[in-house]
């Protein structure tokens, strides 16, 4: 059946229109700027970008899982482990838990059945577990030995970026907080579930007014994982500075009050003196948590 002329011109003019309307709609899908366009960045083969010249977009901030509160695990309490005659207590950390583990022995080392390990080593830390994975390497140790309480003290070379599923979180932004504050959940986690109770040390004042900051924001993190975690926080920042609240490398001698050097040259690490005044309040928590007898120090003010 034909039609008259004029009706195919109309019929192809609006074939034409209906033809340019869609062009149109797909070009506007295309170019959508909030990212839901269905041609937006289409890519090439080989790994190739269509729009490779536009300079790359904006990334979405990383999503990391939200830190909460959770239920305490239960424990054997130290005073029945120690009831049966045996308290295996291991140090974790950096070279300051070294010092720290050189304190807690001479503490302990007169009680029967306690023993005191050392697993810190120098130049680790929580930030770069692709130099040691703390978390790992805690695992085998404990697995070759055991032990019953665990006492932590990391921080100082943790003033880094952070790697965590593909990124890199830079120190002190609220994703380093979240990336750092999972692997102290995770590291107390693993502890826990062998069995282990865990005891954190703050990390003390440091000379330099830049490091210090860093180092005080480290111990606000960890601080207030423990308070969630209801794990003992022992902070040391208060008793390695001066009446007026400042660093000082000489402070009073626990008993006799004389000045003594507390720190090392480096302004970060401890004299031996200073080692046994972070050591008291450590092992003042565990004689009490433990029920051993014998007078325990009290930290200078």
């Amino acid at each position: 059946m034909s039609f008259p002329v004029g009706v195919g011109r109309l019929r192809a003019g609006i074939n034409a229109v209906t033809a340019a309307l869609v062009v149109g709609v797909l070009i506007g899908l295309a170019l959508t700027p909030d990212g839901r366009g269905w041609l937006r960045r289409p890519t090439l083969m080989l790994g190739g970008d269509a729009n490779a010249s536009a300079g790359p977009e904006p990334m979405a901030p990383a999503v990391l899982p939200v830190v909460t509160a959770a239920a305490a695990p239960v424990l054997t309490p130290l005073a029945a482990r120690a009831a049966r005659g045996q308290l295996r207590i291991g140090v974790f950390g950096d070279s300051m838990a070294d010092g720290l583990w050189t304190g807690l022995y001479r503490e302990m080392r007169d009680q029967p059945g306690v023993t005191v390990t050392k697993f810190s080593e120098v130049s680790t830390g929580l930030s770069r577990y692709d130099y040691v994975d703390i978390q790992a390497k805690t695992a085998r140790q404990i697995a070759e030995q055991p032990i019953d309480a665990a006492v932590i003290l990391f921080g100082t070379n943790d003033a880094q970026g952070i790697s965590i599923d593909g990124e890199v979180h830079d120190f002190g932004t609220d994703g380093w907080k979240a990336a750092y504050a999972r692997r102290v959940d995770d590291l107390v986690a693993m502890l826990r579930g062998q069995n282990v109770a865990v005891y954190w040390v703050g990390l003390p004042a440091m000379k330099r007014a830049s490091f210090d900051s860093k180092m005080m924001l480290i111990n606000e993190v960890v601080s207030a994982r423990m308070a969630a975690l209801r794990v003992p926080y022992i902070e040391t920042e208060s008793i390695t500075q001066n009446a007026e609240g400042e660093y000082d490398a000489y402070l009073p001698e626990t008993g006799t009050g004389r000045r003594r050097l507390m720190r090392a040259n480096d302004g970060i690490h401890m004299s031996m003196a200073g080692y046994l005044r972070i050591t008291e309040p450590v092992a003042a928590r565990l004689k009490r948590d433990a029920g051993l007898q014998g007078p325990v120090a009290e930290p200078a003010a």
